[in-house]
């Protein structure tokens, strides 16, 4: 399977990179193509609402930007899975930028192969994920017909072992 993984997490060694590290891992040995991008430390400007994209373009952003990269392994992804700390009761900015990007890529039609999605988050508090699940259930879920493959969190009251392991299962099996 091919896999986009889009990390929102601005530290090094948060809790929502420490999720993506488990689960490459164990999806890699398990097979499959991961391919992860880290939102935080890429250039990518917000939608400019110029409908660029859905007229000349084609389908293509006018912006030229770090987000083309993701766009081409987007076209060839089967699963994505989204990857944040949670901010102000969603998931973090530049992550939500690079998702409004997808207006582009993916509207009116979904990418070819994408099937499915995921979304790991991870929180000071157990309550605090409806935002981030909004967006993840209406963008992805909902306006993409894609299938949910698992909704992961962890928070700074659980152990984190058990977590970590609970994603890493996740890219063993899938």
């Amino acid at each position: 399977m091919n896999i986009l993984v889009l990390s929102g997490s601005p530290r090094p060694k948060g809790l929502s990179r420490q999720m993506v590290s488990a689960f490459r891992n164990s999806a890699e040995q398990a097979g499959h193509k991961v391919t992860v991008f880290d939102v935080c430390n890429m250039e990518i400007r917000g939608c400019r609402a110029c409908e660029y994209c859905h007229t000349r373009g084609n389908g293509r952003c006018i912006q030229t930007d770090d987000m083309q990269q993701i766009y081409d392994a987007l076209k060839e992804a089967e699963l994505l899975v989204l990857a944040s700390p949670i901010y102000y009761h969603n998931m973090s900015g530049q992550l939500k930028c690079a998702i409004d990007r997808f207006y582009s890529a993916a509207y009116p039609d979904r990418p070819e192969h994408l099937k499915a999605a995921a979304i790991f988050l991870a929180s000071g508090d157990r309550d605090i994920y409806d935002g981030a699940l909004y967006s993840f259930y209406g963008d992805f879920v909902g306006y993409l017909e894609l299938e949910n493959k698992g909704i992961f969190t962890v928070s700074s009251s659980d152990r984190l072992e058990d977590k970590l392991e609970e994603v890493a299962r996740f890219g063993r099996e899938l």
